[in-house]
């Protein structure tokens, strides 16, 4: 394992090269001028006139070869320089750390329900085949999968803010964010329920978990029902497998065939999926955070790009490679670990 493990690491600079180059492609189809944004912190030094700019442009080497400029904007990228963002109104890799710790709470809450739910209900659909559950799951999983996200969240919205008056929208309260700007509450990792408890707050713990309900419903409800299908698919194709017959000739009680030898060879093809759909949850679901006005990388993202922000779309965009290529090394393992056979590969 660990030398399937650094086999696999070292491939990561080259897919990481990879990705940068193709975000610099796209920059390149941008002017000069307006690949300034890209390089500065100070948004001031774009409000110059254009004798100003077009010295800046020769004194950044915008107008030289790509492959050049390519160097240099990673080596802006290294060390830390993402560009201006407009949309945020502070430097872009500040936002991205800034906003991040909200899409990543969102997105803690909302994975494990997506994919252990999802991966248990079809499990259980394809033991239960033709059955009154398999049909049930099968359903509630056909009308998750047609619903469109933001007619969903508009739908809870409805229900539970604007008649029930249960759950608001956004992130915090008027209260609890004065607790949280306080001096006494001591911010550590930026997810508002992680840092209620270790400051040993219920009030802002509350609120907090309250604003949460309907975005991770809303993923939730949408996202399983993909896994769900996936794995009862995967689970009906396993259970059919000369093995399993074998396991239950041999007088193996249903419950061991089931979670022993059917599951696990069943989860390979869901592991994929689900991994992929946990990174587009860590970079923001940008509908859902759109409704809820719940504020992280997605609501950034959008709002970048109805800006036209190019700083704040590369520097996104960047982020969002990079972790893809994390999240698929970590599938990569997990697939290992499912299946030895991948490791001789």
């Amino acid at each position: 394992m660990i030398s399937y493990i650094l086999r696999r690491l070292l491939f990561l600079p080259i897919v990481i090269a990879g990705v940068s180059i193709l975000i610099f492609s796209l920059m390149q189809l941008m002017s000069p001028f307006s690949r300034l944004a890209v390089y500065v912190t100070d948004p001031d030094q774009l409000k110059q006139g254009p004798e100003q700019l077009q010295e800046m442009v020769e004194a950044l080497g915008l107008d030289d070869p790509a492959w050049i400029q390519y160097g240099r904007w990673m080596g802006e990228v290294f060390h830390g320089n993402f560009g201006w963002s407009e949309s945020a109104r502070r430097p872009v890799l500040d936002a991205i750390f800034h906003l991040f710790p909200a899409s990543a709470e969102l997105s803690l809450y909302a994975a494990f329900p997506v994919i252990f739910l999802g991966i248990w209900l079809g499990k259980i659909s394809a033991v239960h085949q033709d059955k009154f559950i398999d049909h049930a799951t099968r359903v509630t999983a056909i009308v998750g999968w047609s619903f469109p996200t933001f007619v969903f969240g508009i739908l809870m919205l409805m229900i539970f803010y604007g008649l029930l008056g249960w759950f608001p929208a956004g992130r915090l309260s008027i209260a609890a964010s004065r607790i949280v700007r306080s001096d006494a509450f001591t911010v550590y990792t930026g997810m508002h329920t992680i840092d209620a408890i270790l400051n040993g707050n219920l009030t802002v713990l509350g609120d907090a978990l309250r604003h949460l309900v309907m975005p991770v419903i809303t993923l939730a409800y949408v996202s399983w029902a993909m896994i769900l299908r996936l794995m009862r698919s995967s689970m009906l194709e396993t259970l059919r497998q000369d093995y399993i017959v074998t396991a239950r000739s041999k007088g193996l009680k249903e419950r061991d065939v089931v979670n022993k030898h059917a599951q696990r060879n069943a989860l390979l093809p869901v592991t994929t999926v689900a991994g992929l759909m946990v990174a587009g949850l860590l970079n923001g679901v940008v509908v859902t955070e759109t409704i809820f006005n719940f504020r992280g990388l997605g609501q950034f993202a959008a709002s970048s790009a109805v800006q036209l922000d190019m700083p704040s779309i590369l520097g996104f965009s960047l982020f969002n490679g990079v972790l893809l290529v994390l999240t698929n090394l970590v599938v990569d393992v997990l697939y290992a670990s499912f299946d030895p056979r991948v490791r001789l590969e």
